[in-house]
């Protein structure tokens, strides 16, 4: 028998979306200026603003960079990462509610395909 899938459960953020706001977080917690952390690591202000809002998805290379630039070591980045994403499960990291790019609600295309034939 087909097993029935939950499609109003709230999706989980992406890797970027995740990386973005933690980076962001830290930063400003450290009370660091968006153009400071980019000269520092190397890449434009631009690019960090958008790696921060979850748009760029950004090599190892410059998560690296950007960590640096940061003085955090890329293991308390990522533990910080996985705490966050572990308390979506409560529905709210860091007093907000937690916004993903990600469609909400019924799939389409392949998912919603596979579905239907889980179902039939």
């Amino acid at each position: 028998m087909a097993e029935i899938l939950d499609f109003k459960r709230t999706p989980e953020p992406l890797w970027r979306e995740a990386l973005g706001r933690k980076l962001r977080e830290t930063r400003e917690d450290l009370g660091e200026r968006l153009v400071d952390v980019a000269d520092r690591a190397g890449i434009s202000v631009q690019y960090l603003s958008e790696i921060e809002r979850g748009r760029k998805e950004p090599s190892s290379e410059m998560i690296a960079a950007v960590a640096g630039a940061l003085g955090i070591d890329l293991a308390d980045l990522l533990i910080g990462i996985a705490g966050q994403v572990r308390n979506l499960r409560a529905g709210v990291v860091g007093g907000t509610q937690f916004r993903t790019s990600r469609p909400v609600g019924r799939p389409s295309g392949p998912v919603a395909m596979v579905g239907a034939l889980m179902a039939a």
